[in-house]
């Protein structure tokens, strides 16, 4: 699923994906040598405080020069291509699962324009949206079907699109963060696999974000106000100690051991005893109300703040579940090759590479 999709028509490189939020720009550059990818680029610049402000760019000319910034600092070699598949943000979205009669491909099509108008805050003229039938067993129903409609407002896409342009790059495609996490976390399902439902929790510099998934289709998406930064701040307050400082305290040591409570652990314990509320609450949500399967396999932590020492253990004491560490390189074919970033960095890339590999593959359909 994507919006503003763009037909490639010529022979020039494939997109970059480009991850944008509010404190930082991300991007990633494949290329597809036979069955193998390689990552030709990548690289990570910050964002000065205020020009993006929960999803909004508030400073336009700042992030076209940090867009210029990331293209020139990427290693190896810079990004030379000018076409990229940019993020949208979760919270400027709407996710939708729209349960309709049975009909044809083309009658759904119609249908969902009326379907839409009532199901976000939105009217039809306001929003870009794409739309996907999904399988039988997600319709418990008998003789109706379930329609996941993603929504985004003209504005946001239309600011997004015009800053990406000043910045001198052609838009292949705009698309919402859980729906590229999706791609680059959740291994790519075969026709013998089961059935497997699978929470992302990815913890960001300013908010948490939720997507819960069945066989790789996001079903249900949300975040809350709590981040990695807010961590590192409640260290900072109970050590008495600069932001800075505490922001390497708890990249060095983590959350120390959960045996012997550390100062760090006992500033930032209310923060994850939220968050493992938060958690309960998306899996109370989907099993009670969505109820689209009746089992969680897997949760999987990604974002920055998922690499404290201490912190996958905690929340597997906690929440009781099997808890994974977000691999997204799982479904790039690197062969023998190892990932040029390394593992802790690599769940910040996650969005990312989801961007990348759905403009890899774009492409290639159409070469």
């Amino acid at each position: 699923m994507g919006f503003l999709q763009k037909k490639v028509f010529d022979f020039s490189p494939p997109p970059f994906g480009l991850d944008v939020s509010d404190l930082s720009l991300k991007g990633l550059w494949l290329s597809r040598e036979g069955h193998r990818e390689r990552v030709v680029s990548f690289g990570s610049v910050a964002v000065p405080q205020g020009a993006i402000v929960d999803g909004e760019i508030m400073k336009e000319d700042i992030v076209v020069e940090s867009i210029k910034s990331l293209l020139s600092k990427a290693s190896p070699k810079w990004i030379k291509t000018r076409r990229v598949v940019c993020s949208l943000p979760e919270t400027k979205a709407f996710l939708r699962i729209i349960s309709i009669p049975k009909m044809s491909e083309s009658e759904a099509k119609e249908a969902m324009k009326w379907e839409l108008e009532a199901n976000i805050p939105l009217s039809l003229d306001q929003v870009y949206y794409d739309w996907q039938i999904l399988p039988d067993f997600l319709s418990p129903e008998k003789g109706r079907m379930n329609v996941l409609v993603v929504a985004v407002s003209n504005s946001t896409a239309d600011q997004f699109h015009a800053v990406l342009e000043k910045a001198g790059l052609e838009v292949v495609g705009l698309e919402t963060e859980s729906i590229a996490q999706v791609r680059s976390l959740l291994p790519e399902l075969s026709i013998k696999d089961e059935s497997r439902t699978v929470l992302i929790v990815d913890i960001g510099d300013r908010r948490t974000s939720f997507v819960m998934a069945i066989d790789n289709v996001p079903l249900f998406t949300s975040s809350v106000p709590l981040s990695s930064q807010m961590m590192t701040d409640a260290i900072s307050k109970e050590m008495g100690i600069p932001f800075a400082e505490a922001e390497k305290l708890k990249i060095r040591e983590g959350l120390g051991s959960l045996a012997l409570p550390t100062p760090q652990m006992k500033a930032v314990r209310p923060i994850l005893e939220n968050l493992a509320t938060e958690i309960e609450r998306s899996m109370d949500f989907y099993f009670t109300t969505l109820k689209y399967s009746d089992r969680l396999d897997a949760v999987v932590f990604c974002g920055g703040g998922a690499n404290m020492q201490g912190f996958l253990p905690y929340f597997s004491r906690r929440l009781r579940q099997h808890i994974e560490f977000g691999n997204p390189w799982v479904n790039v074919r690197l062969g023998e090759s190892v990932p040029p970033i390394s593992r802790e960095r690599s769940v910040q890339y996650s969005t990312v590479i989801g961007l990348a590999l759905r403009g890899l593959d774009e492409y290639e359909s159409i070469a």
